[in-house]
């Protein structure tokens, strides 16, 4: 893939966002980070207390088990959310023409659903890794041989 000069790279993932500026040229590349965000997001079971209830079954005998929340997926899920909200406000502000997203599929998914249009638009690749914890070098490598 060839990164276009001034393309807005997000690097996300369910709890960790990574904003870069490719500063270089579709030759050399040069990924600048102009933001990060983290939020602080435990496994579920350090989330939840209790085991999920029980009711009685409308449809016959016996007791049928609510099925427990997941904390940790709701976080991610609206982490997505914000991002998004994020990605919005500097659509709206004229911050970026282009925009290429990385993201494990379950976190692209969950920001697909909330691409404002303005966003969508702007859209020219999502890659479904995640590059969250590698370091700049590695993302412009893994950019370029997508």
């Amino acid at each position: 893939m060839l990164l276009p000069h001034d393309v807005f790279v997000l690097v996300a993932d369910g709890r960790k966002a990574l904003f870069f500026r490719n500063e270089g040229d579709t030759v050399e590349p040069n990924l600048v980070v102009e933001h990060a965000r983290e939020q602080i997001n435990p496994p579920n079971r350090d989330q939840s207390t209790d085991a999920p209830g029980t009711a009685f079954s409308s449809n016959g005998p016996g007791r049928s088990a609510y099925q427990e929340t997941d904390f940790h997926q709701l976080e991610e899920e609206r982490f997505a959310v914000d991002t998004a909200a994020m990605l919005k406000q500097r659509a709206f502000a004229n911050d970026y023409e282009k925009l290429i997203v990385i993201a494990p599929p379950r976190t692209l998914g969950a920001l697909r659903k909330h691409y404002h249009k303005h966003v969508a638009d702007r859209v020219i690749a999502e890659v479904g890794k995640n590059l969250t914890g590698h370091p700049v070098d590695q993302i412009e490598k893994a950019l370029i041989a997508v």
